[in-house]
């Protein structure tokens, strides 16, 4: 006998679980699928490198989620079922290759202090920032939490674009056709213009990325307000209780299910058909966790969509890929600034110039010939990740080929692109010279190792392409209301009943919770 539900739920990222939380907690009957062994989507803690240490595989922090509001509504009964954040006051930093280094603190005064430390002036042009974006600050943010193509954010949107009373454009407006790069030209120290530009590369950004600039403020703010907490126990944590919430309030989740087909009928989803040849029953709505080529293409290949939506899903751009390289260490890293014991993920780069040369060979399909990257030791946070005196680091290597066609330094042999085991350890090589650099005791307190390549990441998820980690490109031209497509620049697709969220809608990726909370609301209203 065929199952039927309310909602039928594709997926189990945060998103998709966030939303099934709202629903079942109004008391939908709700259908979670999921075809890995368990649900979280890239919420994934392992013990990948030696027994006893606890390594987040794909996303760690979450200073997004914490300060959005599915948290805020959701927070209390996640809390009820063992999640626990833990926090630092400086949750980013840069280390630069000649021995400089800066801080961003959580207090704005502090945040001051130390722009003035790094070159007299900065302080004050560090207030000039925020001056100039406070005024849009809150509609920027309240943003988040709405579906850019509906009247609420409408009204938003021109307010934010138009000054009250005057002809033309806003400042804001202007800004949004900027650069990182031009955010930070008024800075008179390279470490803090590499501190705070560097930071767009996880909104899908590059510094010289026209669009890129209004996100250089918007960061540093939520940085500032949210911190770079990290749950206690791992990461996956925030999926475990999310997932026992559902259940809990009556939803049924299944894991290794996949799902091969959404079935439609006058333009309605009324179910879907797995790989196995089940089907279920939807009698309200469908939400898929996907990216839309994955949906126009494959999820609704029979059903009838409109031949240049589906043109446009056929054109859907990912991005370029990341290696996160995950180190068991037998002490924690021994920085030169004492300070960094308690940062939470700084860059390590020799300046924004050398960081956007490295992400300029990535963008020619090149392996950098100097990577630069974040770090993170979630041991100075949660000790419960490592055995005592021990610590666990990732490595964070942002806009690396997918497919390398070479090598920028003329050393790497990449053969036909495919990340092999040799290139990996070849490149992780690499990688570890130049953190050689800023910490002393690597690598000589590395007692085991783990890589997440490119193809890892695309075998793991199919919502990240060929193993882009932000679920397809950002750039201005598949952005905001260019997001996921043109022709459906909303969470609604075209067919009436069925919605997506994740990393492929507004307000993109990252565990932010966004497009989990709309969703949500829509089906609810």
């Amino acid at each position: 006998m065929t199952k039927t539900y309310d909602i039928i739920i594709i997926g189990s990222g945060h998103n998709a679980l966030i939303t099934a939380a709202y629903l079942t907690r109004a008391g939908r009957s709700v259908l979670v699928l999921e075809k890995n062994d368990r649900p979280g989507g890239f919420l994934r803690t392992e013990e990948l490198t030696v027994p006893g240490f606890k390594h987040d595989v794909y996303a760690a922090a979450h200073p997004l989620f914490l300060t959005g509001q599915a948290y805020a509504d959701l927070g209390k009964s996640l809390e009820a079922r063992g999640l626990r954040y833990v926090n630092t006051d400086l949750p980013t930093g840069v280390s630069m290759e000649d021995g400089q280094t800066a801080i961003l603190p959580r207090s704005f005064e502090d945040f001051v202090a130390e722009a003035e430390r790094l070159s007299p002036n900065d302080g004050a042009a560090v207030m000039r920032m925020f001056e100039e974006f406070n005024p849009y600050a809150n509609d920027v943010f309240t943003l988040f939490n709405q579906d850019l193509s509906r009247p609420p954010a409408n009204e938003i949107i021109t307010k934010l674009l138009h000054e009250s009373g005057r002809p033309g454009y806003s400042e804001f407006a202007a800004s949004l056709f900027s650069t990182a790069r031009n955010a930070v030209k008024s800075f008179q120290s390279p470490v803090l213009r590499a501190m705070l530009a560097s930071w767009v590369t996880h909104l899908g950004r590059t510094p010289d990325e026209i669009g890129s600039g209004i996100w250089v403020p918007l960061t540093t703010m939520a940085l500032m307000g949210g911190g770079m907490p990290i749950p206690e126990g791992g990461s996956e944590m925030l999926a475990q209780t999310l997932a026992q919430l559902v259940q809990d309030q009556g939803g049924v989740i299944r894991v290794q299910t996949h799902v091969q087909r959404i079935i439609v009928k006058n333009n309605r989803a009324v179910g879907v058909q797995t790989s196995g040849g089940e089907e279920f029953c939807a009698t309200q709505a469908v939400v898929a966790s996907t990216t839309p080529d994955q949906l126009y293409l494959s999820l609704l290949a029979e059903a009838d969509i409109s031949a240049p939506l589906r043109k446009q899903a056929k054109q859907y751009r990912y991005g370029r890929g990341c290696v996160q390289i995950h180190l068991a260490l037998s002490e924690p890293p021994r920085w030169p600034d004492a300070r960094f014991s308690k940062v939470g993920q700084p860059h390590l780069t020799d300046g924004l110039d050398g960081f956007t040369l490295a992400i300029a060979q990535g963008m020619a399909d090149l392996l950098p010939a100097k990577p630069t990257f974040t770090v993170d030791c979630s041991t100075n946070l949660d000790p419960t990740r490592a055995p005592a005196g021990k610590a666990v680091m990732r490595i964070q290597v942002l806009e690396v080929p997918c497919r390398p066609r070479g090598d920028a330094a003329g050393q790497i042999e990449v053969g036909d692109g495919t990340w092999t085991p040799d290139l990996t350890q070849r490149f992780t090589e690499r990688v570890l010279s130049v953190v050689s650099k800023h910490i002393p005791n690597i690598p000589s307190a590395i007692i085991g190792q783990a890589v997440v390549t490119p193809k890892t990441i695309a075998q793991y998820n199919p919502n990240a392409g060929p193993g882009d980690p932000y679920g397809g490109a950002h750039d201005l031209s598949q952005s905001y209301l260019f997001r996921p497509l043109p022709g459906q620049p909303s969470h609604q697709t075209t067919v009436s009943n069925l919605y997506m969220v994740g990393a492929a809608t507004w307000p993109g990726h990252g565990i932010n919770g966004g497009s989990g909370y709309i969703v949500a609301q829509q089906l609810l209203s």
